[in-house]
């Protein structure tokens, strides 16, 4: 029996928001062993410039990205779709470990087997400095983002 992880392609407006905030809240989470079963067992990443591929992996680069990333909050938004790929913006917020916090900008494709499972990741990050003052995502960070908080395009992301 194969693994699957709905919704499936072919992917509607509706089923990539749902993809989307699926894979939002997953990430919000912070659980690396959770997230890579999202991923196909051979799925490869590409990261800023990191090249990942197969789910222990995907683990391992989380894992580390996790011990990183102190108070991390993430904001995913639909950029596009066709039948089994997405594009999506995003936005997260985190602190170093000397207390620098950061607003990091990206874009991801995503490319989906049958399964709904994804096969690639593309991601393409930037990150910028901000004063404390300047965070927008606020949520407790034991939680996935609410429902009534603002996504990017009301933040003006």
């Amino acid at each position: 029996m194969s693994e699957s992880r709905p919704p499936l392609p072919p992917f509607t407006r509706e089923t990539a928001i749902r993809k989307v905030r699926a894979a939002e809240d997953a990430w919000n989470r912070r659980d690396p062993a959770r997230v890579a079963l999202a991923y196909t067992p051979d799925s490869r990443w590409r990261n800023r410039s990191e090249f990942v591929s197969g789910r222990d992996a995907i683990v391992a680069f989380l894992t580390a990205k996790w011990q990183r990333e102190h108070e991390y909050r993430l904001i995913k938004e639909l950029w596009a779709f066709t039948d089994d790929r997405i594009a999506v913006r995003f936005a997260y917020e985190f602190h170093d470990g000397a207390g620098q916090f950061f607003r990091a900008y990206g874009n991801e494709n995503w490319w989906f087997d049958e399964n709904g499972l994804m096969r690639e990741r593309h991601a393409s990050i930037n990150d910028v400095a901000i004063a404390p003052a300047d965070r927008l995502f606020h949520w407790d960070r034991a939680d996935i983002r609410p429902v009534d908080h603002p996504g990017l395009t009301d933040l003006g992301l």
